[in-house]
């Protein structure tokens, strides 16, 4: 049988959040005992027992001299570099294209020293590209062309190696997003690096929040 102790350490360490805010002692026990109560659907005779757990798995992270986890977080984008590119586009094309078609168009662009990225899908692929190339590529592909989404700017956030090993950074920076209601067109990493595509007028305060 799991004891409630347990099942209260199991809750804890699930959330990550929960956790950094026990280490930095900021955490009302008895809240926490009543949402854990409640969320793990256990009796409110249990309420003493989660509240003594809580307190004892506080001290336990209290006296760990690591980091939490949205420091390390924090670090590794601090030493992160951001590349701003305007005049970004999106072109959501039907997957019965010939893939060669898409080779051809990417071949010419990146003779330019621009960038070009597909995201292939279930049944499209979507091209982000810079909009100078919007007229071409509809000539190219005329009716397999779903949607264009014109006006975006595409957002590169280089961190080093040690995003490898630090888990929850690409989450934080997403939530970052999204607290400050700024939509995400689309969204791709690459090894260090993380992409996100949104409208140029977005760009400005997006600037603000991701400063580390």
């Amino acid at each position: 049988m799991v004891t409630i102790t347990k099942q209260t350490h199991k809750y804890i360490s699930e959330h990550p959040s929960i956790r950094d805010a026990m280490k930095k002692g900021v955490v009302n026990y008895s809240k926490l005992s009543r949402l854990i109560a409640k969320e793990l659907k256990l009796e409110k005779t249990s309420m003493e027992a989660i509240l003594i757990a809580c307190r004892r798995y506080a001290e336990k992270l209290r006296k760990d001299s690591s980091e939490t986890q949205e420091d390390q977080i924090l670090n590794v984008l601090s030493k992160s570099e951001l590349e701003i590119k305007n005049k970004i586009v999106t072109i959501i094309i039907n997957k019965k294209l010939f893939m060669e078609s898409l080779l051809d168009i990417e071949k010419k662009i990146r003779k330019t020293a621009d960038r070009f990225y597909v995201i292939e899908g279930t049944n499209v692929f979507t091209i982000i590209v810079n909009e100078k190339y919007l007229e071409e590529i509809k000539e190219m592909f005329k009716r397999n062309i779903i949607k264009i989404t014109k006006e975006l700017a595409m957002i590169t956030i280089k961190s080093s190696e040690d995003l490898e090993n630090v888990s929850g950074v690409v989450s934080y920076v997403y939530s970052l997003f999204a607290d400050n209601g700024i939509n995400i067109v689309e969204t791709m990493s690459c090894w260090t690096d993380t992409i996100v595509v949104i409208d140029e007028n977005d760009v400005g305060k997006v600037m603000s929040f991701l400063k580390f």
